[in-house]
């Protein structure tokens, strides 16, 4: 019998959808469905399976093999091993991610209804904001098991502080190890004591206040972008996600931050009424989704951070609740 290749769907085919189908593609992780809503105002469009003809036509010139199929109908994902979702409206300048909760989560309960019926083994990752309320949505009304539903930050936020780190070294980005925790945006928790370049501690290398200067532009990473273009980064948010997709697809095991299940690690039970929460935290990726939560010991002040991190997005789950009160 022939071995057939992973079925990656991606749910939202706009700027970060569709480079993701591109990057799986190119990476040949598997076949690509882009699943998306037809255009009320130009309904001969078809978006979707528009961008799937393009991206299809790269393959002879990337040498690439993979079927790439473009549909407004759900259906199209039965089987899938792993569903990204894009879906909803990107933050616009001075918007905050609160203010995206009512229309986003409203959104993502109709994809998670979706992938429910027709996707009910996918690994699903998703990466609409507010991240770590949206991946929630996605868990409660899926009914999947929670390894089984990851949140997209941690990659795309380690990205980002790498990369500024780089800029003020002059160095490749490629020689730093680096990581981050809690929420996405404002609440991440910086970790400058487990930064590193080629194993050189990161304090030998750079000033205290250079450091902190690395980790508040990782955290107003996406608004800096909004800023400039008036409108949510693409390109880093969906490399971000292929790295957390190839590490399931090749079962690589990889240790990256992710929005995941929590109770006991982190001390997220005791910070939340003796609830779990999905926060930002290393785990490792491989086929089953988050196979574990890699937990270690933090200072006084990372842990003061991290606790301050678990509550905001704890508020978060709350205002989401109390706007669809049949997420509780």
């Amino acid at each position: 019998m022939a071995m057939r290749r992973a079925k990656i769907s991606v749910i939202g085919a706009g700027n970060i959808g569709g480079e993701c189908a591109r990057s799986i593609a190119m990476k040949e992780l598997g076949d690509v469905v882009l699943v998306d809503i037809p255009n009320k105002d130009k309904p001969d469009l078809h978006m979707p399976r528009g961008k799937a003809l393009d991206l299809a036509c790269c393959g002879p010139v990337e040498s690439f093999d993979a079927r790439i199929t473009g549909t407004f109908d759900y259906a199209d994902i039965k089987d899938s091993d792993v569903v990204i979702v894009t879906a909803g409206v990107p933050r616009k300048p001075g918007q905050s991610r609160d203010d995206l909760v009512s229309i986003n989560a409203g959104i993502v309960k109709n994809v998670a209804q979706n992938i429910k019926q027709h996707a009910p083994n996918a690994i699903v990752i998703v990466v609409s904001n507010p991240l770590d309320a949206m991946v929630y949505v996605m868990w409660k009304v899926t009914g999947f098991p929670a390894q089984r539903v990851i949140g997209q930050a941690g990659a795309l936020d380690v990205a980002r502080y790498k990369t500024f780190l780089a800029m003020e070294l002059g160095c490749s980005v490629e020689d730093i190890q680096g990581l981050l925790l809690g929420g996405h945006g404002d609440d991440m928790v910086p970790l400058p004591r487990l930064t590193s370049v080629n194993g050189i501690p990161i304090q030998d290398l750079l000033p205290a206040e250079k450091i902190g200067a690395c980790v508040d532009r990782a955290k107003a990473g996406g608004g800096e972008v909004v800023k400039l273009m008036g409108t949510s980064a693409w390109y880093a948010p969906s490399a971000g996600t292929i790295e957390m997709v190839e590490a399931i697809v090749r079962d690589k095991k990889r240790v990256i931050p992710c929005a995941a299940w929590c109770e006991n690690e982190f001390g997220v039970k005791a910070a939340n009424n003796g609830k779990g929460l999905f926060v930002g935290v290393p785990c490792v990726l491989g086929a089953g989704g988050v196979e574990r939560v890699i937990g270690f010991n933090m200072t006084a002040d990372e842990k003061k951070f991290m606790d301050e991190s678990i509550s905001h997005v704890k508020d978060l789950i709350g205002a989401t609740v109390k706007m669809f009160p049949e997420l509780a």
